[in-house]
């Protein structure tokens, strides 16, 4: 037998040995980390809100305009749905009649349900813009697992109230919609450059 046979026969040998006892070893399994779906994001495109209501804005083409159904309810209120990301837009209106104290009230209350996250919310902030009509708009971005993440509202300071809050119907994580509520924060900034008052 000459040394290439030897070799060959040895390392046969150390093979066979080693497939017999990784055959009697237990077999570990290792979960796999969760992942989460792609989610594909359509370009902006925008439709004009149509209707007998005392204010227009323009909203995503992708989204459904529906009247708000809850007991609440009150005449102009609606809802946004993003049928894609189970989320909606939440729009009340309130009409102050030029009485400056119940103005007051609508915003102090606008700031009540805003602050209402604190206990999930790590952050939240408050952005005072205006749009080109000249309205007083104040937006709350909040940081968290919140059901709420991004909530506003606009006033001509006389005659016209208007408050709207986005909310996802879905229990997956504020980090993996993150990509979701920067698009629809874009639309939000976007309802409110172009909402005008009747």
């Amino acid at each position: 037998m000459n040394i290439t046979n030897k070799t060959f026969l040895l390392l046969s040998f150390a093979a066979s040995m080693l497939l017999l006892s990784s055959c009697n070893e237990e077999t570990t399994f290792q979960p796999k980390p969760k992942g989460y779906n792609k989610i594909d994001l359509p370009a902006h495109t925008y439709d004009t809100l149509k209707g007998d209501y005392p204010y227009t804005f323009e909203y995503a083409h992708t989204a459904i305009i529906a009247p708000d159904t809850s007991k609440t309810a009150e005449p102009y209120w609606l809802d946004i749905y993003y049928p894609e990301y189970k989320a909606n837009i939440q729009i009340t209106y309130k009409n102050p009649k030029g009485n400056a104290k119940l103005l007051d009230e609508y915003i102090r209350d606008s700031h009540t349900l805003a602050n209402k996250h604190n206990v999930k919310a790590y952050a939240i902030d408050e952005l005072i813009i205006s749009n080109p009509n000249g309205y007083a708009v104040k937006v709350f971005e909040l940081a968290g697992d919140v059901p709420s993440q991004i909530q506003f509202h606009v006033s001509d300071s006389t005659n016209h109230f208007l408050r709207g809050a986005v909310y996802f119907r879905t229990s997956t994580k504020n980090d993996s919609l993150a990509p979701v509520i920067r698009y629809m924060k874009e639309d939000v900034l976007h309802l409110i450059e172009t909402l005008k008052f009747k």
